[in-house]
């Protein structure tokens, strides 16, 4: 059993020193390393920065109820048109009590002050017309019972506004028909039949009714980092890619920065709005997300080489020119002056022609052959 036992431990050892032997002689040899091969092409080179954001209307107008009550009809669905003065929905008006209670006594006092008016300017006419009366006091008692006539008008109107939120004098310009203020497109219905609304006042913005915006005119609202605002300015052209139309891209303008910054995620951020320009056969709808792809600055039809090929040594660019390939590659360092990079190609403005022959990435790597 021991005999075994030192016949493994044996070959084990062998196989070891044979290994390593193996390993070394195979480390010892000159190997050969081959390069992909580059050459200069004529290009159009562009430093961009990317802004994200999203699509929505440059106006989206609330619509809020200028009378407080309850929705009694919905008349309009989000995604439908309207113009100016469409009716969106209809408000019953719950009367407040005390006000309403207010209004029956102003009419039941209206209505007997007339009555006593009445008589009185009746027994006047007739003195009149007998010729017992001068004309300014039968002028006077007219002018009084006009008077209570309106009085008791405004006194039904009132009562009709505080119980039905309208009177019929002024039925067209009821406030219980919430109105759109704008023509354009329905974005958002947020009540519905039976929810209580209240107008706005100084205490409350009002119940929201409807949103409605124009959706011919769209901008592209997102941020910019601080390390990028500074080459931005107002007018550039902006190339624009929506999420959900992955497929096209939409031309826009930048018209807005903003003059301060917001901190989020521990970096600095500023808005920018843009304009869109969307083609009568491209439905956008609010809210897409969208990226905006900004030039910074661009040179066209300059040569240009891929910037892995490079390498840079203090100040200076250097590329490896291929000089012949007889047994294996042979390359020549060469100072070359670069320009604007896209951070995957550089512009050369110097030290390189178009036939130039230049050493690229890693292909692989093998054994030099030995010859004699």
């Amino acid at each position: 059993m021991k005999k075994v036992g030192k016949i493994i431990l044996i070959c084990i050892v062998i196989a070891i020193v044979i290994s390593t032997f193996v390993f070394l002689w195979n480390k010892s040899r000159p190997k050969v390393t081959m390069y992909d091969i580059v050459s200069p092409t004529i290009a159009t080179i562009e430093n961009k920065t990317i802004a994200t954001g999203k699509v929505e209307p440059r106006d989206e107008i609330l619509i809020k109820p200028q009378i407080s009550g309850i929705i009694s009809e919905v008349l309009k669905e989000a995604g439908e048109m309207v113009k100016v003065g469409d009716v969106i929905a209809t408000v019953k008006v719950i009367p407040e009590m005390g006000q309403l209670n207010s209004a029956e006594s102003r009419l039941r006092i209206a209505d007997i002050n007339l009555k006593q008016i009445e008589e009185e300017f009746a027994r006047q006419k007739q003195l009149f017309d007998r010729g017992i009366i001068a004309q300014e006091e039968y002028n006077t008692s007219e002018a009084t019972y006009k008077k209570a006539q309106e009085e008791k008008t405004n006194a039904q109107d009132a009562l009709d506004i505080v119980r039905d939120g309208l009177s019929k004098r002024y039925a067209n310009l009821s406030n219980t028909q919430i109105r759109s203020t704008i023509t354009g497109m329905i974005l958002d219905v947020p009540v519905k039949t039976g929810n209580s609304v209240i107008q706005a006042n100084t205490f409350n913005d009002g119940t929201t009714i409807a949103s409605v915006a124009n959706m011919n005119d769209l901008i592209f609202r997102g941020n910019i980092d601080e390390t990028e605002v500074g080459k931005v300015k107002e007018g550039m052209p902006i190339v624009l890619t929506i999420g959900a139309i992955n497929t096209k891209k939409f031309d826009a303008q930048l018209e807005y920065i903003s003059p301060k910054g917001t901190e989020q995620s521990g970096a600095v951020l500023f808005e920018i709005k843009a304009a869109v320009n969307v083609p009568d056969s491209v439905f956008i709808r609010a809210g897409y997300s969208a990226n905006a792809e900004i030039v910074l600055a661009s040179v066209k039809d300059v040569l240009s080489i891929p910037e892995h090929t490079v390498e840079f040594s203090n100040d200076s660019a250097y590329v490896h020119l291929l000089k012949g390939m007889e047994s294996e590659q042979v390359f020549e360092k060469k100072l070359i002056e670069i320009g604007m990079s896209d951070g995957i190609n550089i512009e050369v403005k110097s030290g390189l022609t178009k036939e130039d022959k230049l050493r690229g990435g890693v292909i692989n790597t093998k054994v030099k052959s030995q010859k004699g």
